[in-house]
């Protein structure tokens, strides 16, 4: 079982009941997936960089991730339906434990001038989204195969009904948030 996992069931689970009074463990919010997307836009004149960013998300997340295209055709930006634009992943159980567990201790304290995660990133019903302009934070990713700085976006999906309760839940999981 994942490290986070543990501790959420042994430790965060009594604090979240304490703290907000739920009368069935039920209630306690969790961590029900988080969902990695990578935007490349630069792929329209480009295609080799998706090759680059999908095996890189592969490395990261530990699951093949899907390429996504575009669903309509944008004259100014060259752009055609169908042509591939990015990849994305979604990662449940185990292995969002252990994605979130390296994003908390190894990538997010290697950002350069890191102050902690903006505290406003709710959208109202207990989601956290969070940008990452690189993607070399990871240890996975092997700087010397980089060909570009691309940069990702991560979304936290809880099952929290308000953003105080997933704002409780991220910061015992160890969130650092900006004060």
């Amino acid at each position: 079982m994942a490290r986070l996992k543990t501790t959420y069931l042994d430790e965060i689970v009594p604090k979240l009941r304490q703290d907000f009074d739920y009368k069935n463990i039920h209630q306690v919010p969790k961590i029900e997936k988080i969902s990695i997307n990578m935007g490349l836009g630069e792929a329209v004149a480009n295609p080799k960089i998706i090759d680059g960013a999908v095996k890189q998300m592969a490395a990261l997340s530990g699951q093949q991730p899907i390429v996504t295209r575009a669903r309509k055709s944008i004259a100014n930006y060259k752009l055609r339906e169908g042509m591939p634009i990015g990849c994305k992943v979604t990662l449940r159980r185990d292995r969002m434990y252990e994605f979130l567990d390296r994003l908390l201790n190894i990538a997010l304290p290697r950002v350069r001038d890191f102050r902690g995660v903006s505290p406003r990133a709710f959208d109202g019903r207990g989601n956290y989204s969070l940008g990452i302009r690189e993607q070399i934070i990871f240890p996975e990713i092997n700087y010397d195969s980089v060909d570009k700085i691309l940069g990702l976006n991560i979304t936290i999906v809880t099952s929290a009904q308000t953003d105080d309760e997933s704002r409780r839940l991220l910061s015992y999981f160890g969130m650092p948030f900006r004060k």
